[in-house]
């Protein structure tokens, strides 16, 4: 059996990908609108509250195409608070006009395929600052879920240690060419959701999504043991321009 990778694990993640029903949302007259946007408005300011108490994260973006129309990525430290926030996003009048489009559960992680450090890593800022990141909230964003192949000669579990760890390090040094450019946060879903992990980009910059992913498709950790599902790409929507993306 080959060694298995250990993780560190930080705050959990919750991507939730609505679609507006816009046709159902035009039927209600400005003031009953209005009410919806503010009731809305007020959990926002939960979440900043939140966030400026370092105790979670949260970014809301809409998303390009048709799989869906804004994204809430949200941070919390226990699986029982993101559950509450969205349920309180249910509860809210506005989420009788937002049709459930594609979610994703997962936990913010770094494997021991990178290098190790003496003492104990939950007390190192830097992995700390990784771990229980503030959402940088740039202009744009990507979201895809992944796996890592499993058939044949090209089955990624089966390979020895040092050769993933190997490999992990020459994908890493791609994705170095990047910083500055591109924000990244790997979410671990093994046993949370339908693929083993979670991929969000961060960039100001949209078309660095697109060169980054493509010269990572060269790697031979992606080329023979990458398998991808869908890609969600959106623009930031800050809290001031809510009110105007929701008026008809």
């Amino acid at each position: 059996m080959s060694e298995a990778a250990q993780t560190l694990d930080g705050w959990y993640c919750l991507h939730d990908f609505r679609t507006v029903d816009w046709a159902a949302w035009k039927t209600l007259t400005n003031e009953e609108r209005q009410e919806a946007i503010q009731e809305f408005f007020t959990l926002v300011e939960k979440w900043e509250k939140t966030e400026a108490a370092n105790e979670g994260s949260h970014a809301i973006y809409t998303i390009m195409g048709q799989k869906a129309d804004l994204m809430f990525m949200l941070l919390r430290p226990t699986m029982e608070e993101l559950h509450e926030i969205e349920t309180a996003i249910n509860k809210t009048k506005l989420a009788e006009y937002l049709v459930p489009a594609y979610s994703y559960v997962s936990v913010v992680e770094l494997s021991n395929y990178l290098p190790a450090e003496a003492g104990d890593p939950y007390e190192n800022p830097e992995v700390r600052r990784r771990l229980y990141p503030i959402l940088p909230k740039t202009s744009h964003v990507c979201f895809y879920p992944m796996d890592k192949r499993r058939q044949g000669n090209d089955n990624w579990y089966m390979l020895p240690m040092e050769e993933r760890r190997n490999l992990m390090r020459a994908h890493g040094m791609t994705g170095r060419k990047y910083a500055g450019k591109v924000v990244q946060i790997i979410t671990g879903s093994v046993g949370f959701d339908d693929y083993e992990w979670g991929v969000t980009l961060f960039s100001n910059d949209v078309l660095q999504f697109k060169k980054l992913v493509y010269e990572m498709r060269f790697d031979e950790v992606s080329a023979r043991f990458g398998e991808f599902g869908s890609f969600f790409v959106g623009n930031i929507l800050p809290k001031e321009k809510i009110e105007q993306f929701l008026h008809v």
